[in-house]
């Protein structure tokens, strides 16, 4: 299946095995991550939960040679002891995970983020985008004794207050921190552990966000480079974090958002100093 841009073949993951968690459709980060990784002679295998889901990711998994969808369910301890199972009998171990998995309810993405935050869309979000990381860390490091990294997805809210990004914001922190005491537990079995935080993309999730796209055309207008955050800059800076090239790095939190996070303020439209 033809992607938005041409991937440059290499060998820079040949011999490498590895999860990719949250394909939703072609337009999804972990897509363009898992495209990368496949470029480079990566095998994989695609985590999805449902039939819908997994009619959407079953062509694209096909068309790069996935070796295996799996079903989990990350807030269901009985349906990630049967994927991870099922990934150590396709694989026996494996090398790399990629996590891209959030989710908040959709009524708590606007507004008020004191107003209309509950307990239960609080939780939920931090179980789904936030704890979801630390159990498959743990199960993952199982299947990783020659070492390996993994790495998380986040975005600028968990660092600073982004209109309507509310809960999944509070999310992002925790799962940025999660990050770090992940990787301190596990460096030292080898295995590294990262986050790339990318700008605002055109994705089913940022769809969820009252005003996402506002999201993307102030990161665009605010960037450093004047530019989209892409999804090959994206695919490129997960390619380095899993690679051997990722040697010595982590508990990273990465930028890829074309320079909007180092951004203050916005130039004046006058052109005065």
């Amino acid at each position: 299946m033809a992607d938005e841009y041409d991937l440059p073949k290499g060998e820079l993951m040949k011999g490498k095995k590895g999860l990719i968690m949250g394909v939703a459709n072609d337009k999804s980060i972990a897509w363009g991550i898992a495209s990368q990784l496949a470029a480079q002679g990566a095998e994989m295998a695609f985590s999805y939960m449902g039939e819908s889901l997994e009619r959407r990711v079953r062509p694209l998994a096909e068309s790069i040679g996935v070796k295996a969808l799996i079903q989990a369910d990350v807030t269901d301890d009985a349906s990630m002891d049967s994927a991870f199972a099922e990934l150590e009998k396709t694989f026996g171990t494996i090398d790399f995970v990629v996590h891209s998995i959030a989710f908040a309810n959709k009524d708590e993405l606007k507004g008020s983020f004191v107003d209309n935050t509950t307990r239960e869309g609080f939780l939920t979000a931090m179980n789904v985008s936030a704890f979801s990381f630390v159990d498959v860390a743990k199960r993952a490091s199982k299947l990783m004794p020659n070492g390996g990294a993994m790495i998380s997805m986040t975005y600028l809210g968990s660092e600073r207050t982004i209109p309507n990004y509310n809960t999944m914001g509070v999310a992002k922190a925790a799962l940025e921190a999660a990050t770090r005491y992940i990787a301190r537990d596990l460096g030292p079995r080898g295995i590294r552990v990262n986050a790339i935080s990318a700008g605002a993309m055109r994705t089913l999730s940022l769809a969820g966000i009252s005003g996402g796209r506002g999201m993307i055309s102030q990161g665009r207008a605010f960037s450093a480079l004047k530019e989209d955050t892409s999804r090959e800059g994206v695919a490129g800076c997960a390619l380095w974090l899993l690679s051997d090239l990722g040697r010595s790095t982590t508990g990273e939190v990465v930028h890829v958002d074309a320079g909007f996070h180092m951004i203050g303020m916005a130039e004046p439209e006058t052109g005065e100093a």
